[in-house]
């Protein structure tokens, strides 16, 4: 589904990404491991067309993302890509209806059907009781599937989580690792995950090492 090839990628004379090569397939669920500044961030930023690698190429399926224009890849970002966040990156003055729904506001989705499709996706994550409360008021393991809610707006093709557990508390981050298997099961979803937490990569169908900007394991 995913076809990353010889990426490389550079911040002035330090070299971060050298060559990574990766392949994911549909409803595959892959961890991304390795020390601080080995370059995961950079390469799931990449994936998601957040970032441009120096040379390479990606694929999704039978779209070549290198041949996109940046309008055509912003509506590509916004369609086939969901991203959670470890900080959630929620609007403060929106409740949680209204932050989930943004994505789908953007791609152009009548206010009628965003909402739909929000409150359906809230209810299933177990935040029924939540919808029009603000994220201050609501807990950490809350705001964060108030975030992969939002990811799922759009019905994206993939999602990437930078450390999406890492601002938990045990209980919480539990919950949110059975919560990204439960999609993969109900709703065939793909997704990639830079994590630190050893419990979620011995976890995933696949662990991705990369140490030093290449990849050495998987």
């Amino acid at each position: 589904m995913i076809k990353a090839t010889n990426i490389t990628k550079s911040f002035g004379d330090l070299k971060v990404l050298k060559g990574i090569n990766l392949d994911v397939k549909k409803s595959e669920i892959v961890t991304i491991v390795g020390p601080s500044g080995a370059g995961k961030t950079t390469l799931l930023q990449i994936l998601g067309t957040l970032d441009n690698a120096d040379s390479g190429t990606i694929k999704y399926d039978n779209i070549l993302l290198n041949m996109l224009n940046g309008k055509q890849l912003s509506k590509f970002r916004n369609e086939q890509i969901g991203f959670v966040f470890q900080f959630h990156q929620l609007l403060p003055e929106f409740t949680a209806l209204e932050n989930v729904c943004i994505p789908a506001y953007i791609g152009g989705k009548s206010r009628q059907e965003s909402e739909g499709r929000g409150r359906q996706l809230l209810e299933f994550l177990g935040l029924k009781e939540r919808l029009e409360h603000k994220p201050s008021e609501l807990s950490g393991g809350e705001q964060q599937r108030v975030a992969v809610a939002r990811a799922l707006i759009n019905d994206p093709a993939v999602i990437l989580a930078d450390e999406p557990s890492g601002n938990l508390d045990t209980e919480n981050k539990q919950e949110l690792h059975k919560l990204f298997f439960d999609l993969r099961d109900k709703f065939g979803q793909t997704i990639i995950i830079v994590t630190h937490d050893r419990e979620l990569s011995g976890m995933s169908d696949r662990k991705i090492e990369i140490k030093d900007g290449i990849i050495f394991n998987g």
